[in-house]
């Protein structure tokens, strides 16, 4: 028994795979890449040669094999005949060192611990064991609750049915609320902002020339976002006043978007009409900003987001004063019906 440290680099004709024939062990030769040939490499080459001259049987050469793909510091290439038309190869390195075991006539090598050598294979499959079993489980417990949620839906008893579409409501209301808290944008530190004073004709002038001209900015169901602020600066560049026209829009919504559009813009109301039209004015000294849609304002996308989760809380809400008025109803009901029975 002897032991040798050497690198193994085996050559294919596939990229990455290894020699694992008896015809392609057999049709291959030993290249020496290191000036010094330790014994067992030495030994290794007069194997393969010999083994071409007379029946190998195929465990010994598997036995040989497992060798192949692990290499350490000196270097032992097998790879085919032909080598010119190799196209890939796999080289493993390690420093463990080699036994050459010839018991009854049989050549085996032993590399470090052979003990060790599923470890990685039998981690590899308890860990996929493991992912198996947590995914049916999660399984199992959405099939349960379903079948739960069924029998609530299908009970005969009224009560149950009403409880079970609440408590569902409640749960999507809370959830609702906590989305909703996401899209609360921190506002800026309040600066100091003195509006212009404007006497009755200059007003009177404004508001004429405002509702004369065509030019206007849509506020629509994302609300008062950053792009509604930068289209009033840009309309501003060529027009003292823009006209901003809010649809659709609740009653007393638009003096709530006036407020909130004149603190972004530094601009001045002029006058709201009936018909959810604000007149803004830009002022005399407008100095056209540098940032012209607010950092404190949400973006296109995200005011529509936020849209959705209104109008989806807003319809939970009514939805759950229906349900406990239908619980109310029906629990009046049973009361009145066990007193006519006494």
């Amino acid at each position: 028994m002897s032991r040798a440290s050497i690198s193994l680099t085996v050559f294919t004709n596939t990229a990455m795979r290894l020699l694992n024939t008896r015809e392609s062990m057999l049709g291959s030769k030993c290249l020496m890449t290191s000036t010094f040939t330790p014994p067992c490499s030495t030994f290794l080459l007069r194997f393969i040669h010999q083994s071409r001259r007379r029946n190998v049987g195929e465990h010994h050469l598997f036995r040989l094999i497992s060798v192949n793909a692990l290499s350490v510091n000196r270097s032992c290439t097998i790879g085919p005949w032909n080598h010119c038309l190799i196209r890939g190869y796999a080289r493993v390195r390690t420093n463990e060192s080699i036994e050459m075991k010839t018991d009854d006539d049989v050549i085996r090598f032993k590399i470090g611990d052979m003990s060790l050598e599923g470890t990685s294979l039998k981690k590899g499959k308890a860990m996929t064991k493991k992912s198996d079993v947590s995914r049916k489980k999660k399984l199992n417990e959405l099939r349960f609750y379903r079948l739960k949620a069924k029998k609530k839906m299908n009970s005969p008893n009224p009560e149950v049915r009403i409880r079970y579409k609440l408590e569902k409501a409640k749960r999507k209301e809370a959830w609702l609320i906590e989305k909703l808290r996401k899209y609360d944008v921190p506002k800026a530190a309040p600066e100091t902002y003195d509006p212009e004073i404007l006497t009755a004709e200059e007003r009177f002038y404004l508001k004429r020339t405002g509702e004369k001209k065509k030019h206007y900015v849509p506020v629509g169901r994302r609300g008062v976002f950053g792009g509604v602020v930068l289209n009033m600066h840009l309309h501003w560049k060529n027009h003292e006043t823009v006209k901003v026209i809010c649809k659709p829009c609740r009653p007393g919504q638009v003096h709530q978007y006036a407020e909130e559009l004149a603190r972004l813009s530094k601009g001045i109301a002029i006058d709201i009409k009936p018909n959810d039209v604000i007149i803004f004015y830009r002022g005399k000294n407008y100095v056209q900003p540098d940032i012209m849609s607010p950092p404190d304002t949400l973006s296109k996308a995200k005011a529509l987001e936020k849209y959705k989760h209104e109008q989806s809380l807003e319809h939970t809400s009514e939805f759950i004063e229906k349900l406990e008025n239908e619980l109310e109803e029906y629990l009046e009901h049973c009361a009145r019906y066990k007193k006519e029975e006494k």
